[in-house]
């Protein structure tokens, strides 16, 4: 049984299909990466996945159960976890408190649920800066908080959106250490994803939209050699060489 599945996903706003007839499925432990051009409809699929959008038509199933409709913190407490494109961190609150709040989501008592979070800091890589403003936290220390607030649900599937963006080659190079630590930890990633360097290396499988609709899916290599995802990307004079 797949962990996650999308059938027939499609969201339409006013007149605009964001999201059109989108089906895929996921197997527990892997890495898909989800990828199109900006505006095709990624993080709209996250959206309805975790229902902070209701979806027009189709399902998700997760553990093969239906999730449709659910509220979004229930979602979350049957073990969906996200990030955020944009991140926003509690800002005038410290690392560590960021990080204890979403603890809260499976633990009731103030003294475990901190204890959780510094486990989290430490696994992240922002033990060190616990004591700081999130506020303070450069770019690469955001997009890690933004992780570790995520990680201290718990869960079983992980949506990353776009933790890499704004990063430097070496914050590139310790995101995508962090991020197999997370799937080696048992921990099931929807990546979406515009840096390619990050996609190619630590997807086991590539889904890519265009215009809301799928265009191609299987390996990074398969994924990579697509006319569609090439034409999508560079242009149909790139797809035609």
């Amino acid at each position: 049984m797949a962990l996650l599945e999308v059938k027939n996903l499609t969201k339409v706003f006013g007149g605009l299909k964001a999201v059109n007839d989108v089906t895929f499925h996921m197997n527990q432990g892997e890495i898909m990466g989800l990828i199109g051009p900006n505006g095709s409809g990624k993080t709209t699929i996250f959206n309805c996945i975790n229902n902070y959008y209701p979806l027009t038509s189709g399902d998700v199933f997760f553990k093969g159960s239906s999730i449709k409709g659910l509220k979004t913190h229930t979602v979350c407490h049957l073990g969906i976890g996200r990030t955020f494109q944009v991140v926003k961190p509690l800002s005038r609150m410290t690392v560590l408190d960021n990080v204890t709040a979403s603890a809260f989501c499976r633990i009731r008592s103030i003294k475990e649920a901190r204890e959780e979070a510094l486990k989290v800091l430490e696994f992240c890589g922002l033990i060190d800066q616990k004591d700081k403003l999130a506020k303070s936290l450069p770019i690469g220390g955001r997009k890690r908080l933004e992780i570790a607030r995520a990680l201290a649900t718990k869960p079983e599937l992980l949506l990353l959106d776009e933790t890499a963006a704004g990063l430097n080659p070496s914050e590139l190079d310790e995101a995508i250490e962090l991020i197999q630590k997370i799937r080696d930890m048992g921990v099931t990633i929807l990546i979406v994803e515009h840096i390619m360097k990050v996609i190619m290396t630590i997807s086991d499988r590539i889904h890519a939209i265009n215009f809301g609709q799928t265009i191609a899916e299987g390996t990074p290599e398969e994924v990579a050699n697509n006319p569609a995802v090439i034409e999508a990307y560079l242009g149909e004079a790139y797809a035609q060489c």
